[in-house]
C-alpha cells in the first residue's frame, strides 16, 4: 500500500472511482489522517538505507532472473519493442536533483529503469506461460523484485533524511 507520514500522522490515500452522468469515469483521491503513536520509530530509518537497498535490490534482481530463467516463460512481444527502446533512452525521469550524493542517485536511476521494465512485464502477463500455474510462478517470481524496487526508489529519495 500507499503512506505519507508527516510528523505524528499518517496519511493513507483511498481512492474512489465515480461514473459521471454522461458515462465518463474519473477517480478522486480521499486522505486519511490517522495519528502514529508515539514510539513509532521515524519513518525514515524505519526503511533501508541507500546502502542496503542497493545490496537488497541486486540480490532481488539475481534471484528473479534465476527463478525467470528456471521457468522458461519468456516471451518477445513486437509491440513492446518500442517501450524497450525508450527505457534505453535517457529522458531525466531517472534522475534525481541535485544534492543527493552519487550512491542514491545511481540507486534511483537503476530502480527506475527496473519499475518501468516490471510495468511492461505487468503489461505483457503472463508472458509465455502456458498454464495458470507457471503464471502464478511468473508472477511469484516478479514479486520480491517489485518490492525491492519500490524500497530502493524510497531509499535512494530518503537519502537526504538519514543521518
Amino acid at each position: 500500500g500507499e503512506a505519507v507520514v508527516a510528523g505524528g500522522l499518517g496519511l493513507i490515500p483511498h481512492v474512489r472511482t465515480h461514473t459521471s452522468g454522461s458515462g465518463d469515469t474519473f477517480e478522486t483521491v480521499l486522505w486519511r489522517v490517522y495519528p502514529l503513536p508515539a514510539d513509532a520509530p521515524a519513518a525514515s530509518l524505519a526503511l533501508p538505507g541507500a546502502a542496503e537497498a542497493e545490496a537488497e535490490l541486486a540480490v532481488a534482481l539475481a534471484d528473479t532472473t534465476a527463478a525467470l530463467t528456471r521457468l522458461d516463460v519468456a516471451q518477445w512481444r513486437p509491440e513492446l519493442a518500442g517501450a524497450l527502446e525508450a527505457l534505453r533512452r535517457p529522458d531525466g525521469a531517472t534522475d534525481l536533483p541535485p544534492g543527493f550524493d552519487p550512491r542514491a542517485r545511481r540507486l534511483f536511476a537503476r530502480a527506475a529503469v527496473l519499475d518501468r521494465v516490471l510495468a511492461l512485464a505487468g503489461h505483457a502477463a503472463p508472458g509465455g506461460a502456458i498454464n495458470n500455474y507457471e503464471a502464478q510462478q511468473r508472477d511469484a517470481a516478479l514479486r520480491p523484485l517489485t518490492t525491492a524496487c519500490r524500497q530502493a526508489l524510497v531509499a535512494a529519495c530518503n537519502a537526504p533524511l538519514r543521518p
